[in-house]
């Protein structure tokens, strides 16, 4: 996708924005065809994760719209953590690599409030064909190359959560077990900075389950034992899936929380 050029016109109006190649007509409010501009530079890689970007005056200038304009499409692109707003420093692309961003797609919280030590052992690294279910939930043909990571993740060193992920092989070719075992940083880190792959938003489905016998050895409880499923499916720019996984929780200790509005 091109870059936003700096001299795109876009009318104080309810108008469409021109000079965007390739662009339809839309009649949406203004704020939202800025906020889809600067969701396309994001996009594109002009300003990269953790980078400061343009203040709202500058974006002003350059889209031909008012500050308040651009502060409310930010506002917008804030609130669906894209973009990080920091007092008297300026509008920064938001990165995975952030302490708070770490566990923005991990809803498991602790009974007891106390600090959390989180911990990735690797079980298995493998590439191969996606199955039906697989290439679904990855909008890509069965058969297709895919990469496939078992991982346990555990807090105070208590085995917590088992993980099946499943990853688009063309994307994300070159991925290795080293590579991920040498990697102490979150997942989601790895996948923006190493395969510019940001993960922005994630669609999850939740039910009860049980551990069988390699999930009770794996995450060291009996045989049955009862078990979250959390089954994700997460999303990149343009809404393209780019991960499918599976999650068993133990919640012996944990709650999931989730906000609603």
């Amino acid at each position: 996708m091109s870059s936003i050029h700096p001299n795109s016109p876009a009318a104080e109006s309810q108008g469409p924005v021109s000079g965007v190649a390739g662009a339809s007509p839309t009649f949406s409010p203004l704020y939202q065809q800025i906020k889809l501009l600067i969701t396309q530079s994001l996009e594109s890689g002009e300003w990269k994760p953790g980078e400061l970007i343009p203040s709202e005056v500058e974006l002003g200038i350059r889209f031909k719209v008012s500050q308040g304009t651009v502060r409310k499409a930010i506002d917008e692109l804030a609130a669906e953590n894209l973009v990080v707003r920091r007092q008297g420093k300026g509008t920064f692309v938001a990165t995975h690599h952030e302490t708070h961003s770490q566990f923005r797609f991990l809803r498991l919280v602790p009974d007891v409030d106390e600090p959390q030590n989180p911990e990735n052992n690797i079980v298995e690294v493998k590439r191969c064909r996606a199955s039906v279910e697989v290439a679904r939930q990855l909008d890509i043909k069965a058969g297709d190359s895919a990469i496939f990571i078992k991982r346990v993740k555990s807090f105070n060193g208590v085995p917590t959560i088992l993980e099946d992920i499943w990853l688009p092989g063309v994307i994300f070719k070159g991925l290795t077990a080293e590579r991920l075992m040498e990697y102490k940083g979150p997942l989601y880190g790895l996948f923006e900075t190493e395969f510019g792959t940001r993960m922005i938003r994630a669609l999850e489905r939740i039910r009860a389950g049980a551990a069988d016998v390699e999930t009770a050895a794996l995450l060291g409880v009996e045989l049955q034992a009862p078990l979250l499923i959390v089954e994700r499916a997460s999303f990149t720019y343009g809404d393209k899936p780019v991960e499918y996984r599976r999650g068993q929780y133990l919640t012996r200790n944990y709650y999931y929380r989730s906000e609603l509005s």
